[in-house]
């Protein structure tokens, strides 16, 4: 047996561990606005439903750990006092992931991710259309945990209203647990599928992906590519010139002559079966070298 003493580990090491330890962890796809009304958009695991009368919901942003400082949503959720918490689901768990890269203030996440911004009827901050539920709060309290960082800030939020697409609804006006397909947290780069069980979506990057609004239009619009798949195709650095998509395409036999005399609704049924696979690269050739 392994005995941790919290004072005698790094913050980033600890943080690792209860994680890993701790899950499926449900995920609040928060929805705020800043006070000019910029919307913002972002994922938090530390997330759960504490009362049903009043119908209290609570999340928690961390502070950053690596420079202390606090998160969009935090500094929105205190100034307005209001957010919509998204619930997630499968189909919506790629673009989600996208969002939580860490763009500039002013950044649209909404347009990054290529989700719908829906507005809400009793509070400024938008709904995600794709989110099979939505929940319009008021922000009754936030409570800081610490002033450092890793220290969480519950952010307890009252239901006011409650949107529920009637998809996910079953014969007695109910959730179908497997309609609704809800996806939760794990350790590292892991989550789990309630009805499925557990399956892995890398991080976002680092750097910067170039988000679901860059993509070329005829991929954005294609009916063959689903919403998880635009956020794969966004989490991308860059979109590979033409002329090296085209070197690619040309060292790979198997792939040339598969596309040569394709249209272009074949083209992205090929790609597609790269990106089930996770293979990003190559579905990103195939697509620039048509």
């Amino acid at each position: 047996m392994i005995t941790i003493d919290p004072l005698q580990v790094t913050t980033g090491k600890l943080h690792g561990l209860m994680l890993g330890a701790i899950g499926p962890r449900p995920i609040a796809f928060a929805s705020t606005v800043d006070d000019n009304g910029t919307a913002n958009l972002s994922p938090f695991s530390f997330f759960n439903v504490f009362s049903a009368n009043p119908p209290i919901l609570i999340f928690s942003p961390a502070r950053r750990v690596r420079n202390n400082t606090t998160k969009h949503t935090l500094d929105n959720a205190i100034s307005t006092k209001e957010v919509v918490i998204n619930i997630v689901n499968y189909d919506i768990v790629q673009q989600m992931s996208l969002s939580s890269t860490e763009y500039p203030e002013g950044v649209n996440e909404f347009v990054k991710s290529g989700l719908t911004m829906v507005p809400s009827e009793k509070v400024k901050a938008y709904r995600v259309g794709e989110a099979p539920v939505q929940f319009e709060c008021k922000v009754n309290e936030v409570v800081p945990m610490g002033q450092e960082g890793g220290a969480g800030n519950l952010v307890i939020c009252e239901v006011l209203l409650m949107h529920i697409n009637e998809d996910v609804m079953d014969d007695n006006n109910k959730i179908d647990q497997h309609k609704i397909d809800l996806v939760a947290r794990m350790g590292g780069n892991w989550y789990t599928r309630a009805n499925m069980g557990m399956f892995e979506v890398p991080k976002p990057l680092s750097t910067m992906g170039i988000g679901v609004d860059v993509l070329p239009e005829e991929v954005k619009t294609s009916t063959v590519f689903t919403g998880n798949d635009l956020g794969k195709l966004g989490n991308v650095e860059v979109i590979p010139e033409k002329t090296k998509a085209l070197e690619f395409v040309n060292n790979h036999m198997d792939i040339k002559s598969k596309i040569q005399q394709a249209n272009l609704i074949e083209i992205h049924k090929f790609a597609k079966q790269y990106l089930d696979k996770d293979d990003i690269d190559t579905a990103w050739n195939i697509l620039a070298a048509k």
